[in-house]
């Protein structure tokens, strides 16, 4: 790859740090898209031990790349994203990719042909981790800064996506303990 074609791929990426998601952090300041894929892939790097048999430099490369498709269209969180939306992202995402150099545009077609299957088991790791980040997020962020129906969704979200691993079940269950924990402490 030429030095320009990587500063031209960068430079898209870029824009993924000012593209706002609907989460706010810790502090309240409103988190970007970038802020999310950083922490899911991280969470990918830490799991290494815990799922020895995947290719977790894969599901870290999925976590990374899997909102790249937000840099042409911004975020719709998932309760009010449609069909049209996901289809105008992954138009947009994949004219971007096929302009990209040959190399490079392989990489990353297979790459999202593999997550959107959600066949391997790498692909199903990259998903529900990218589902956990956002529960993890919206228990660190105030309260109030939910939207009323994320105290429902909250306690429901995700449980479908991990249910193919233990660890992850887990992991579900205490995110939902400290999703109960927050609620109740809003209520005293």
């Amino acid at each position: 790859m030429k030095a320009r074609e990587f500063l031209e791929i960068l430079h898209i990426a870029e824009r993924l740090k000012d593209t706002l998601r609907h989460c706010t952090t810790s502090k309240g300041r409103v988190e970007s898209v970038a802020e999310h894929s950083w922490r899911t892939a991280l969470m990918a790097f830490l799991l290494r031990n815990e799922f020895p048999e995947l290719d977790m430099d894969k599901v870290v490369g999925m976590c990374l790349i899997h909102d790249l498709g937000e840099c042409f269209t911004g975020d719709i969180p998932v309760f009010e994203k449609t069909e049209n939306d996901r289809e105008e992202e992954e138009a947009s995402l994949n004219e971007w990719i096929k302009s990209l150099p040959d190399d490079i545009s392989t990489q990353l077609s297979e790459l999202f042909i593999e997550m959107n299957a959600q066949v391997t088991k790498e692909a199903k790791l990259y998903k529900a981790l990218d589902k956990l980040e956002a529960l993890i997020q919206h228990n660190e962020a105030p309260i109030s800064s939910w939207s009323e129906n994320e105290y429902e969704l909250n306690k429901t979200y995700a449980f479908d996506i991990v249910k193919f691993s233990d660890w992850l079940m887990t992991l579900r269950k205490e995110i939902l303990n400290d999703t109960m924990k927050k609620i109740e402490t809003d209520k005293s």
